[in-house]
């Protein structure tokens, strides 16, 4: 809740900057952004961690089975 206000003062802030009209729709773009960014970043980070670990996986198998050399 409080990172969807915190982007919505920022979007309002730098859509105001420009001075051509009323801060509501950037406000409302901010909050959407950081309700975005708030659902997807946990995704990203577990898909990373989880490429990660394949990674090491695939190299631990090639060492063992290919009389320790790493491809």
């Amino acid at each position: 809740m409080l990172s969807t206000a915190i982007g919505a003062l920022i979007g309002g802030a730098i859509d105001s900057a420009s001075g051509d009209d009323s801060a509501a729709d950037g406000a409302i773009i901010g909050g959407a952004t950081a309700m975005f960014v708030r659902a997807i970043v946990p995704f990203a980070a577990t898909y990373a961690v989880g490429w990660g670990v394949l990674k090491g996986l695939e190299k631990a198998k090639n060492t063992v089975f290919s009389e320790g050399v790493v491809k």
